[in-house]
């Protein structure tokens, strides 16, 4: 099982990126990689309630790879970060399997309140340098969020959301994304 999830992590990136040349450039110099594969350590921690732990864990991740993803959000299958300086994901983020951030993203909270902080990302969904997600709100399946562009509402299936602060518009057929949101059999 494990083997099976680092093998598709592996194809994931190497589709994502044009710039991988080899699986084991990958393996030794991808920090979005070795965030993604600490996290799910400390999230397994986190959810065995030994949570100081996990949250060193994490702290020392983040001064490794620049990537800061705390161990309480929930993270999909085939996640890939490119360039991956500067990422924030908070506690109750929720991401969804074949989604891409680029560097300096932010998946924030707006409120100091207890409970759901955080934003979740649907299925399939790519958000571009810069861009901040904030609060408890959805962003739908498929969606692709613009370089710097700021969300903090909802967005539906399909949408693309540029700005500050965001708008979603549909996507038309004309919008070519599939380079970013493909998902094909992950095998090496």
């Amino acid at each position: 099982m494990v083997y099976a999830r680092l093998r598709e992590d592996l194809a994931a990136a190497r589709l994502r990126d044009p710039a991988a040349r080899n699986y084991l450039e990958l393996i030794v110099l991808y920090p979005g990689l070795h965030a993604i594969w600490a996290h799910r350590l400390w999230h397994a921690l986190w959810r065995r309630r030994l949570r100081f732990i996990a949250r060193a864990g994490a702290t020392i991740t983040r001064m490794l790879t620049g990537i800061e993803i705390h161990p309480g959000a929930r993270i999909g299958r085939r996640f890939f970060i490119d360039h991956g300086m500067g990422i924030v994901i908070g506690e109750t983020a929720e991401i969804g399997d074949d989604v891409m951030l680029y560097h300096g993203v932010t998946l924030g909270g707006r409120t100091r309140t207890s409970g759901k902080r955080h934003p979740t990302l649907g299925d399939g969904v790519a958000v571009g340098a810069g861009a901040k997600v904030l609060g408890p709100i959805s962003v739908g399946d498929r969606s692709v969020i613009g370089a710097n562009a700021v969300v903090t509402k909802d967005a539906p299936a399909d949408s693309i959301l540029v700005g500050v602060p965001a708008k979603p518009r549909q996507r038309t057929q004309d919008d070519d994304t599939r380079a970013l949101l493909t998902a094909p059999e992950y095998v090496i």
